[in-house]
């Protein structure tokens, strides 16, 4: 049962913040609560309205399912936007309603913006039947900078193809925290460009774990640095930390890395590398990855493997992956010790290893 004491504190403090801000209510500008109506173009006028006004605003979408089509909330706004979502946001049945974008919303050029509760009902799990549907990410922050990911769940069938949870890339400053991601693909994916990157307290699994990559698909393509996950649990995932690079020339890199302090529960690959990605061996057979890994540390990862091999670092002969760091790593296999591989990789162990290193 909720505490009334916080629960009255909340309402207080959102009265004080109505009371102090322009506020628009997307019911006011035509938007229909039935999950029928479409109720794109009220929610874009509540946006120009919110975006024109020279004081911070508050977009409220009160209880209700409320149909969008493709949505643009496009800026740059002239001060701060606050979007609080007591209600759901519904996608159409019919995904030829979203058009060609590649996307359902989205929210560009804007600086200032905040998103609040609300359940996003993209109606996926349908297209699950046609083949000629590329199923997408949930999330997707590409070219941001500062970006806040608090207390978000995502949902998509273990099964269901490219369905990553929260994907970044061209990105500086991204925090993700608190999250439960539970998908068909990558719970989390990092892509090129990404740099000073923190993730805490993540829920992964069923997925394919939390990836860096695939990187090296181009020649050129921005680094990944300052990347750290902490405080984390693989349930039941494919992978659990993985960097993966394409088999073929590029000068990307990966570096300054920290993985620490995450617990493995039946995971197919709880620690790997693998830099001889090449996918029905098409465009990249007998090449190597010019992907450069350094500096990576995997410290206090515990649990068990699903699978006998639980450490694996398979780096690049042309590009050897270094200063890689094993602390206090206990993976078993079915109450046994597991194994662990590698090649073309330099670094130090240190604490108790389990697996035997063979770093």
């Amino acid at each position: 049962m909720a505490n009334p004491v916080v629960s009255f504190a909340a309402l207080f403090l959102f009265y004080i913040f109505q009371q102090s801000n322009a506020s628009y209510n997307v019911i006011t500008f035509g938007a229909k609560p039935d999950g029928k109506t479409d109720s794109t173009q009220p929610f874009l006028k509540a946006w120009s309205a919110a975006c024109s006004s020279a004081s911070p605003s508050i977009i409220y979408v009160p209880k209700g399912r409320y149909l969008l089509k493709e949505t643009v909330f496009r800026g740059p706004c002239k001060n701060k936007i606050t979007v609080q979502i007591d209600g759901s946001l519904v996608a159409p049945t019919d995904y030829r309603a979203l058009g060609n974008s590649g996307y359902w919303i989205l929210f560009i050029k804007v600086n200032r913006v905040s998103v609040f509760g609300g359940t996003l009902d993209a109606r996926g799990r349908w297209l699950m039947g046609l083949p000629e549907i590329c199923q997408s990410m949930h999330l997707v922050i590409n070219g941001c900078n500062n970006v806040l990911v608090r207390n978000v769940r995502a949902i998509a069938p273990d099964l269901s193809p490219n369905t990553d949870g929260i994907h970044v890339q061209v990105s500086t400053g991204v925090t993700i925290t608190g999250s439960t991601l539970q998908t068909g693909d990558d719970c989390i994916s990092i892509g090129p460009s990404t740099r000073n990157m923190l993730m805490s307290s993540i829920k992964c699994g069923p997925g394919h774990g939390i990836s860096i990559g695939s990187l090296g698909k181009d020649v050129n393509e921005g680094g990944v640095e300052n990347i750290t996950l902490t405080n984390s649990i693989f349930s039941g995932s494919d992978n659990g930390v993985r960097i993966k690079s394409w088999a073929r020339p590029s000068n990307g890199f990966v570096r300054n890395v920290v993985y620490q302090n995450l617990i493995m529960n039946n995971v197919r690959n709880p620690i790997i590398i693998d830099q001889n990605y090449c996918p029905n061996n098409q465009g990249c057979p007998r090449q190597s990855s010019g992907v450069k890994i350094s500096q990576v540390t995997f410290r206090n990862i515990k649990g068990t493997s699903a699978t006998p091999e639980a450490v694996k670092f398979d780096c690049s002969s042309s590009n050897p992956c270094s200063g890689i760091r094993l602390q206090d790593i206990k993976l078993t296999y079915m109450n046994k010790a597991a194994t662990s591989s590698c090649k073309n990789i330099g670094g130090t162990s240190s604490g108790v290893i389990m697996p035997q290193s063979c770093v």
